[in-house]
């Protein structure tokens, strides 16, 4: 077994045991980031001089009998995440040349943490995009189909992860951008509680929505990584003051008693008859393991897709308006006056779909509009929160297909915006209502392509999450296939 296809707890005790060093898992996957991403196209910056230094550090810190979980362990990071003195594009022109003066939260606490950073992955530019087609630079490939799309917005990470080219990665997500890549490539993608993981030094989509997570190999890793990045940050006004729990503490293989809910909206006409078999099996599984099924409803997931795009376009908007040519990133030549390079700079650094997506939330919050748009998408947001409070007072989690589809064809959608919106209908309710969801590998289709089960939990009890989806990856081995390329 090649050390880039270990996951973390796995080379954590190699390295105990010193059958293996950080160096050398270092050098395992910028050997695979040789061999393989000029086909898969997961990274936009390879920082492998770095790499190397801080794996020869993480090694004699070892020696010197101090180790944390991820002491050594080459973990991406999605070019949405500020790295001091390493370029953060957000996968955009108008960021073509940005390297932040500081790191991100997250990236902090894991360099306080001693991890190796082999670099920075590809996405959809700003995190708009459920393909990973929108970069601004060029497309990545699923690892297990290379013509089809790896998921998006976080597709470098996922597809990094299933390609052996890193150990384990952190995505975002807005709408789905960690849970829907990491169901198309087959790995484990977590989205926390809302507040529950800083967003400080995370680039802005839409600030009520975006949040950081772990994409990993297996449930395992995902607990190992939430321990070291969740937590209170004074500098994140929306991160939450609460304990931390162990969450490694909550994988066991029981799950006698849990409650597993099953809303009927989420079977529905046009889904792929596959990746329905497997999440309804999946679902067996976990009653074959002492949970108990409940049907449940969450009445207005039918409005979710349409509140998410009036409510995210809305902030990407605002969030947008910053990017003007003057403080940093790419200053377009030649303008006449100040509002001609307003126009340029923007014109020429935002791709087609973040353009459309800052119309749209520009139309959604003018004068005349508000009113009909953003304020009922707000009203019909706390709908959809309310239907999963009503949920959770019957079960203990919810478990639903990541996606409706399997990993589709690169261009088979990039025509029909909305198609391409709906691929998130899944995923969308999730973060308008701020709670934790998971996807977990849990079968394949016909054509050897990735399926996703999705498990929900309360807000901030992602350890019922971790626990549900322990006991189903433990009971099964679609985490344990790995994609040949």
């Amino acid at each position: 077994m090649e050390l880039y296809s270990l996951t973390i707890h796995e080379l954590q005790e190699m390295l105990k045991k010193g059958e293996t060093t950080s160096r050398a898992i270092s050098d395992s996957v910028q050997a695979r980031i040789k061999a393989v991403d000029g086909k898969v196209k997961a990274y936009i910056t390879v920082t492998e001089a770095a790499a190397a230094s801080q794996a020869d550090a993480a090694d004699k810190q070892r020696s010197s009998g101090s180790a944390s979980p991820v002491l050594g362990i080459p973990v991406a990071i999605k070019d949405n995440m500020c790295t001091e003195g390493t370029l953060t594009t957000c996968a955009s022109k108008i960021l073509g040349n940005f390297v932040p003066p500081y790191d991100a939260t997250v990236v902090a606490k894991l360099k306080g943490a001693g991890f190796v950073m082999p670099g920075k992955v590809n996405m959809d530019e700003f995190a708009m995009g459920s393909s990973t087609e929108n970069s601004g630079f060029f497309i990545t490939r699923n690892p297990w189909d290379l013509e089809r799309i790896p998921g998006g917005s976080s597709g470098g990470s996922a597809a990094a992860v299933a390609a052996g080219e890193c150990i384990a990665a952190l995505g975002s997500d807005t709408g789905g951008s960690i849970r829907q890549p990491a169901a198309c490539c087959g790995v484990v993608g977590l989205k926390p509680t809302y507040g529950r993981v800083s967003r400080y030094g995370l680039v802005a989509f839409a600030s009520s929505l975006d949040q950081i997570g772990p994409i990993t190999k297996d449930v395992t890793d995902a607990a190992i990584l939430m321990n070291l990045i969740a937590g209170h940050d004074r500098r994140d006004s929306t991160s939450v003051d609460l304990p931390v729990p162990d969450y490694t503490a909550s994988l066991a293989r029981d799950v006698k008693g849990m409650k597993i809910g099953i809303p009927k909206e989420y079977f529905i006409d046009g889904m792929d008859p596959a990746v329905e078999k497997a999440v309804r099996d999946a679902v067996k599984t976990l009653e074959s393991l002492g949970a108990s099924v409940v049907d449940v409803s969450l009445p207005h997931t039918a409005y979710a897709v349409a509140t998410y795009y009036i409510l995210a376009t809305s902030e990407a908007s605002s969030n947008l308006a910053r990017y003007d040519g003057v403080k940093y990133g790419v200053r377009a030549s030649g303008a006449k006056d100040l509002l001609d390079l307003y126009l340029q700079s923007r014109s020429q650094g935002f791709g087609p779909e973040v353009k459309r997506r800052i119309m749209l939330g520009t139309y959604a919050l003018s004068a005349g509009y508000y009113d009909a748009f953003y304020k009922k998408g707000q009203q019909v947001r706390t709908l959809i929160k309310r239907d999963f409070d009503e949920a959770f007072k019957k079960v203990d989690v919810i478990a639903t297909p990541t996606a409706p589809t399997a990993a589709f064809k690169i261009g088979e959608k990039s025509a029909d915006p909305l198609q391409m919106y709906l691929s998130d209908i899944f995923t969308i309710s999730v973060n308008l209502a701020g709670i934790p969801g998971i996807s977990i590998p849990c079968g394949f289709t016909q054509n050897n392509l990735p399926i996703g089960l999705q498990i929900l939990g309360r807000h901030f009890d992602e350890e019922s999450v971790f626990r549900a989806s322990f006991a189903y990856e433990q009971a099964t081995d679609w985490h344990k296939r790995r994609a040949k390329l």
